[in-house]
């Protein structure tokens, strides 16, 4: 692929991406999922948009918030996507801190509680909403909550008996989802406000992914290990979860961008991506996988060869960072091979939305557009930072 072929290969994407952002993906949840009585969005629709439980994801609330204010901010400035963000922080704040600070998983049409988990993703998505609907409107107050609730996730984190742990003492443990997580929450509300711990948070997820996930000896990161970094030869301690590998690349590629596309982190994450790629990327139907076994043993989840929306967005983001990274071609037949499969299986022409659930195989396993844990995010995430580095690839190609 020479220059022109690319530019016209980039050029042809990035106006479908912004496309079906603008005149797909962030309609559908304005008809369908903003509650226009009690505030915030409803996740749980069937594949036309129909209400199938009125139950709210919390971290749907500000995971919401942030996609539009993100949109807003590098996409389009259209009112309707603050008045959206707006709604969900409102009712973040109204209905979903529990009185020792944490925040609800659950909640009912009305913000009435129902359920907290040990996790603190709820928290992350609420910063990184705050942060960024405080770079929308220019309200310092916004980014300072969003600080404020970090400082908050870290105490949480890092003081024993707040958080539940996974398992009992007879196996400690340390997971790779938060400490992956961590470094986009802290860059993210970096982006709006200055503070030491930020900076402090990111440091310390790269030295933990470095020196505690990553595992050459499988050629794989894992997904939970021993606090000293071991593998724990067990199905659980032996999954790898190549969506989330690749997701942890990209977030790698971000930070070493931030920092003049530092060598070394550059390749960490590089290699991240090679040895994901390799894991997930079916290779008789194409596609990221679910689950892998380091070991190659049977991996045991139930899903573990399904193919779920979001590893497959991941690939897509990963692969345009690494190429703004190299300029390697691989890269971009990476990305062609993600995106084209993606694009292939996942939209809904007749009701419009992408499909979350797929066999293997690439069929539909279940047609909603919908649930506690599939909402506007990953794939209006995906879109928007797609165009974004499309830009910058292309900026460098003049």
């Amino acid at each position: 692929m020479d220059n022109t072929n690319l530019r016209d290969y980039l050029q042809h994407w990035q106006k479908r991406y912004r496309d079906d952002l603008t005149k797909d993906i962030l309609p559908f949840w304005l008809e369908h999922g903003l509650d226009r009585e009690n505030g915030g969005v409803y996740t749980c629709v069937d594949r036309t948009g129909r209400l199938m439980d009125g139950t709210k994801s919390v971290w749907f609330q500000g995971r919401c918030a942030f996609v539009y204010s993100f949109a807003y901010n590098n996409i389009e400035q259209r009112p309707e996507y603050l008045d959206m963000a707006r709604s969900c922080l409102d009712f973040i704040e109204k209905h979903c801190f529990d009185t020792d600070g944490r925040m609800y998983f659950e909640v009912k049409a009305d913000g009435t509680p129902l359920r907290k988990r040990r996790y603190v993703f709820s928290e992350c998505f609420a910063a990184i909403a705050m942060s960024e609907y405080s770079i929308a409107t220019g309200d310092k107050a916004y980014a300072e909550k969003a600080l404020k609730l970090f400082l908050d996730i870290q105490r949480f984190i890092n003081t024993p008996g707040i958080l539940e742990p996974k398992y009992l003492p007879t196996q400690p443990a340390r997971g790779h989802s938060i400490t992956m997580i961590l470094i986009n929450t802290a860059s993210r509300i970096r982006q709006a406000i200055a503070h030491p711990a930020l900076d402090e948070q990111i440091e310390q997820s790269l030295h933990d992914i470095t020196t505690y996930f990553i595992h050459p000896e499988y050629k794989a990161l894992l997904e939970m290990v021993t606090p000293e970094g071991e593998l724990i030869d067990t199905m659980a301690g032996r999954v790898i979860n190549p969506g989330h590998c690749i997701e942890t690349a990209w977030f790698l590629l971000e930070e070493a961008k931030y920092r003049g596309w530092e060598k070394s982190l550059t390749q960490t994450a590089l290699q991240i991506l090679d040895w994901s790629w390799e894991w997930g990327w079916d290779n008789e139907y194409g596609g990221i996988i679910n689950f892998r076994d380091c070991k190659g043993f049977p991996a045991q989840d139930y899903s573990q060869d399904m193919k779920f929306w979001w590893p497959q967005t991941e690939a897509v983001i990963a692969s345009l960072y690494a190429y703004e990274a190299t300029g390697d071609i691989r890269y971009m037949r990476m990305h062609r091979m993600a995106n084209e499969w993606m694009y292939e299986h996942l939209p809904d022409p007749a009701y419009g939305e992408w499909f979350g659930y797929l066999h293997r195989d690439g069929t539909v396993a279940q047609p909603a557009k919908g649930n506690l844990f599939k909402g506007p995010f990953h794939i209006p995430r995906m879109l928007i930072k797609s165009s974004m580095i499309i830009d910058e690839i292309a900026a460098k190609m003049q």
